[in-house]
């Protein structure tokens, strides 16, 4: 009982809330109890409250390590927002700045410390671990653990050795998306001394869920971002895609822009803001977009290509309507992504000449002799590197996780190099030169007055934000810096964001590979299955599509949604006009006047817009109407 209002006192001191949400004080009671806990909380369910609120009430630090960098600071910045003291050591940091925030871990004096599951292979970082009072550790993302997961990442394996350091320390696993098997797996990876899991229904009441076949599907997701004009995620494969669609979507009168993980921390800091505050509705965005952002009133996310699993989907999917109103869930598709989608297997899983080839140029790369590089790391250009071979990037790149899966290296973006610049001369030397250009002047004097002790130490700067500051190109202040370093003006070291291969083992000749059947057929085989699964997701008859998702997650349940596509179907078949009907009422329109097929489709209620494009064809083939140009319908007199 005393536990149970520490826990209400907790929540109401630091949140404001007077109640825990479902399954919350369950997850809490159960990690205050000692017990290795698996929390199964759909998207937006509030499971960050789960690990807060019992690292708040134990003594020592709780570890919570999760890959996305967003979510920690997010996380860090509201929690110091309450009071709480948090930090977190992630990519881009500086040695100074890890530094500090080891050595406050260590002396006891933060509670919250977030952490990337790469940094769990760095030995030095693990000798230092082991001086934290560690009271619980907090897997999120925990579904990455699991080579039947939809998200592998191997350094989630490393996970479960810094348990015998802390064997008092419960650990809970938190992921949104897990088949029954993947959580079975889950529990195995992190060593929980007893099989343990509470899950939350995924039913999500609020989201209609549809899937709409689309030969035009540029111009369906035109007419669905019209009609709605709210938040929107727009989920594509491909870099290009994103950008095409965003300028495609501008173009006609629909605030949209584009994020994946090819633009700077900059870029993509200002675009996901803009975003957020509502300035741009729209964005489209590879699956590198939206874990840890937290927008309650996103009303509909589109997936304009297919996802490859149900996992992947449904998590997306989620994203919209957090705010508990009304939003949708669409996915569109047509046979030539349909068939895309069942390519993915081959592509995803090249055969193992192949990826033995892969792992030979890689070593020829980097000029590494056979026998060396072992722990070694080496800044990787995936898109170079392709070039240079004449290899597909997909292809390399899934040759490459393989090959981490079987434990021979590892592409990470944990070791990162920032630029640095400093000044080689004093200040009272610096105003006596003549740097001959207006530009020149004004990026040296917006150094001077933003980057301070930049005179006796390196300072950790970025051009993009320098850029930003100077409403001039990045390429510019790079060119910039590089004409005052060779004048020996300042010292500047540019810095990158690229990943890195990093060798756990020295290299082998590439016939000496052992991909094992689990690194590689088992895997395939998950693979498949979820492709299948998805596949079968797409193409059913007239299942609810809730309890199809649900069932997938091992879900049994019985009562329809009533608000997915086929649900309406269900519900619209009596209520709504026969062919006849409409056909009518298409003539009757377009006795008025001709139409543009898109704008006569868009007067056709959702659900008969499938059977008006049916009627439109029939129509033009008995010459009722006729093509006035490609695009203008009119009746024929």
């Amino acid at each position: 009982m005393e536990k149970e209002t520490d826990i209400n006192k907790i929540l109401k001191q630091y949140w404001g809330y007077e109640g825990f949400r479902s399954l919350q004080a369950e997850i809490i009671h159960s990690v205050l109890s000692g017990r290795d806990t698996l929390a199964l909380m759909p998207t937006g369910g509030g499971k960050s409250i789960t690990y807060q609120v019992p690292g708040l009430v134990l003594e020592g630090i709780c570890l919570v390590i999760t890959p996305l960098i967003a979510l920690m600071k997010d996380q860090v910045e509201e929690l110091q927002k309450r009071n709480i003291v948090a930090d977190a050591i992630y990519t881009g940091m500086s040695s100074e700045q890890v530094e500090s925030v080891i050595h406050k871990s260590i002396a006891g004096k933060v509670k919250f410390l977030y952490l990337s599951p790469e940094r769990l292979t760095s030995a030095s970082f693990r000798l230092r671990l082991q001086q934290m009072p560690v009271s619980l550790i907090a897997v999120d993302e925990a579904h990455c653990i699991s080579q039947w997961g939809y998200d592998f990442r191997p350094s989630y394996l490393r996970i479960a050795e810094i348990r015998e350091w802390f064997p008092l320390a419960p650990v809970l696993a938190l992921t949104a998306t897990a088949t029954p098997e993947v959580a079975e797996d889950i529990q195995r990876q992190l060593k929980f001394s007893v099989s343990h899991l509470l899950s939350k229904s995924f039913r999500r009441e609020n989201i209609s869920y549809v899937v709409r076949k689309a030969n035009d599907r540029l111009g369906e997701l035109l007419h669905i971002l019209s009609r709605l004009q709210a938040a929107a995620i727009v989920y594509v494969r491909k870099r290009a895609t994103a950008e095409e669609l965003a300028e495609f979507l501008s173009s006609n009168g629909i605030g949209a822009d584009y994020y994946h993980a090819g633009l700077t921390s900059m870029q993509r800091a200002a675009k996901q803001e803009a975003w957020k505050m509502g300035k741009t509705p729209v964005i489209t965005a590879t699956n590198a977009f939206g874990m840890g952002i937290d927008k309650p009133d996103v009303r509909i996310v589109v997936h304009f290509d297919i996802p490859e699993s149900p996992e992947a989907y449904f998590q997306e999917a989620g994203r919209a309507g957090r705010d508990g109103k009304k939003a949708y869930a669409v996915l569109l598709y047509n046979e030539a992504s349909l068939t895309a989608l069942k390519k993915r297997i081959d592509q995803s899983f090249p055969d193992r000449k192949y990826i033995q080839e892969v792992y030979r140029l890689l070593g020829d790369f980097f000029g590494l002799e056979e026998g060396g590089g072992g722990g070694m790391a080496f800044e990787f250009n995936l898109e170079l590197f392709s070039k240079t071979y004449k290899l597909q990037q997909m292809n390399v790149a899934s040759a490459i996780g393989i090959l981490q899966v079987a434990g021979y290296l590892e592409c990470t973006t944990e070791i990162h190099a920032r630029s640095r610049v400093s000044f080689r001369v004093l200040r009272d030397q610096l105003y006596k030169i003549d740097l001959q250009s207006v530009f020149l002047e004004q990026l040296v004097e917006f150094i001077l007055r933003t980057y301070p002790g930049i005179f006796v130490q390196y300072a950790y700067l970025d051009e993009q934000f320098v850029a930003e500051k100077l409403g001039t190109g990045r390429e510019q202040v790079y060119d910039g810096l590089l004409q005052l370093a060779k004048r020996k003006i300042i010292g500047y070291i540019p810095g990158n964001d690229r990943p890195y291969i990093v060798y756990h083992q020295p290299r082998v000749p590439a016939s000496y590979l052992h991909i094992g059947r689990n690194a590689y057929e088992d895997r395939k085989q998950a693979y498949a299955t979820k492709v299948k699964s998805m596949v079968g997701y797409i193409e059913a008859g007239q299942s609810c599509r809730q309890l199809l998702l649900m069932d997938y997650f091992g879900q049994r349940e019985k009562q329809p949604c009533g608000i997915c596509d086929h649900c309406l179907e269900k519900k619209h078949r009596k209520e709504r006009p026969d062919k006849r009907q409409t056909e009518k009422r298409i003539l009757a329109l377009l006795q008025q006047r001709d139409w543009q097929v898109r704008e006569l489709l868009d007067q056709q209620e959702d659900q008969l817009r499938e059977m008006s494009i049916e009627i439109i064809r029939n129509m033009l083939e008995e010459e009722k109407i006729y093509y006035k140009t490609p695009t203008l319908l009119a009746l024929k007199k």
